[in-house]
């Protein structure tokens, strides 16, 4: 993973985390335990699909620029299909509070890409890769 990239899922994640653990509280006081164990697990399939994205499309970019495209489409399918999956399967449980979830996935995924543009501008990324910029030149000479 590039150091950038690293950089990126840390200021998205650290923030999502944070508030994971205020959306913790809150499920409990609302909702009590169910409340709160619905809230974890929308906790955890936040943080988990979008560092599996960052994760793919950070090794895709290590192959080719080309690559990240189809990694970051391939991922965000992958991802609907899995909660399409888990809705299915879980549509009866009365173990956790569904809305609690819901509401927590939401919110967390909001913070995420918001934590993840501001990362995102904070960290210079460069969009062209020099050591090609300077063979593109040499190779442009007479």
């Amino acid at each position: 993973m590039h150091s950038t990239d690293a950089r990126i899922l840390r200021g998205a994640a650290l923030p999502s985390g944070l508030a994971g653990i205020v959306a913790l509280v809150v499920g409990l006081v609302l909702a009590g335990s169910k409340g709160m164990l619905g809230a974890a697990l929308g906790t955890i399939t936040v943080l988990a699909f979008f560092t599996i994205s960052v994760v793919a499309v950070s090794y895709a970019s290590k192959i080719s620029p080309q690559m990240m495209f189809a990694a970051a489409v391939f991922s965000y399918l992958t991802k609907l299909l899995v909660m399409f999956a888990l809705i299915a399967a879980f549509k009866d449980a009365t173990a956790w509070n569904p809305k609690v979830f819901a509401y927590t996935v939401i919110a967390l995924t909001l913070v995420w890409i918001g934590a993840e543009i501001r990362a995102s501008l904070k960290v210079k990324t460069l969009y062209v890769d020099p050591a090609e910029d300077v063979k593109t030149t040499a190779d442009r000479s007479p």
